[in-house]
């Protein structure tokens, strides 16, 4: 396994980062627990959750999951980085009451103490807000983390799906207050999806956040969908089959399997070594289903793109350029 620093912190993580959204919904305990143990034997250390994850009425379904293996011991939770979000209404269904959502002070308090119980744990490595929200001052946010990270439940604070000029608001507002600020945004980020380059991952840079892309292969899309389609009558679902529709997106990713059928590579593990070559990039989320899916995944670790491969994937999948140059002269 490689390992990078998160951001501009000490801490050491694995260039690859366990998702668990399919834990709960797609993925049952045993399985999960089974692809946890693979992922912590190849020395992937680095977890990602959110609370919400389970959906609908089983909200938190995936922390618990996560929990219960903690709960075997045998160094699991010493050994994992452990990541989760806030911002979600984690309210009952139909529950009208106020509070159980979003960034306030008493709704991070909340959540917190909930996260904790579920992961079965009682400190979290890296609490991400799960969307940006502009209800809610970012002194007042900063406030509620630092006495969390004093009483020694949450050790660092990132974000997810904040625009670059959110990541500079909220990380002013911590130097104002002597805080650490955000060490990590967490976006999405992806060959047929590189719009985070034009003002995100700057600002990401600038201010010393890792970067960790989620939906590396764009729901499917960049994993070999028009090629299973043909050897193995798998038709595409979901955001891929609804893309796919659009003829142009479709000659565009045929261009890019048939690049990498003429180099003889896979188009998932291109996808993420490719992720794993851009700049301020910490590691991409990968959401396993299966075992073998982990095991593709971490073949990109030791993939090398030549500069061939690397020139193709701009023509097919160009960049969008930084601002202001990428729209101004």
């Amino acid at each position: 396994m490689k390992y990078t620093q998160l951001g501009r912190t000490g801490l050491k993580v694995s260039r690859l980062v366990l998702g668990t959204m399919n834990f709960g919904p797609q993925t049952d305990e045993p399985t999960s627990h089974s692809i946890m143990d693979a992922a912590l034997g190849a020395g992937l250390n680095f977890f990602d959750t959110a609370n919400v994850y389970g959906w609908g009425e089983n909200k938190g379904r995936t922390e618990e999951i996560i929990g219960t293996w903690f709960a075997q011991g045998g160094g699991r939770r010493d050994k994992t980085v452990l990541a989760t979000k806030v911002y979600g209404n984690m309210a009952g269904e139909g529950d009208p009451w106020p509070n159980y959502d979003r960034l306030s002070a008493l709704n991070i308090r909340r959540a917190v103490e909930a996260s904790l119980k579920r992961l079965q744990t009682d400190y979290i490595d890296l609490y991400q807000f799960h969307h940006v929200d502009r209800r809610t001052p970012f002194e007042e946010i900063w406030q509620a983390v630092d006495v969390l990270i004093q009483q020694g439940k949450v050790l660092y604070a990132g974000s997810s799906n904040f625009p670059g000029y959110k990541i500079a608001q909220a990380n002013e507002a911590a130097a104002r207050r002597g805080s650490v600020g955000l060490v990590s945004e967490q976006c999405i980020y992806n060959l047929a999806e590189r719009r985070a380059e034009m003002e995100v991952v700057p600002a990401a840079q600038e201010y010393g956040l890792g970067v960790i892309p989620w939906s590396p292969l764009h729901g499917g899309l960049l994993g070999g969908v028009i090629k299973k389609e043909v050897e193995g009558g798998r038709r595409a679902s979901g955001r891929s089959a609804d893309a796919l529709a659009n003829t142009a997106v479709r000659a565009q990713v045929q261009a890019y399997e048939d690049l990498l059928d003429k180099h003889g590579l896979e188009p998932g593990e291109t996808a993420l070594a490719w992720l794993l070559g851009r700049p301020g990039v910490t590691g991409p989320i990968v959401g396993p289903r299966t075992a073998e899916q982990l095991e593709s995944a971490l073949r990109a670790l030791d993939l090398e793109l030549s500069q061939e491969v690397l020139s193709g994937l701009d023509e097919i999948f160009p960049g969008p350029g930084t601002s202001p140059e990428a729209f101004a002269w």
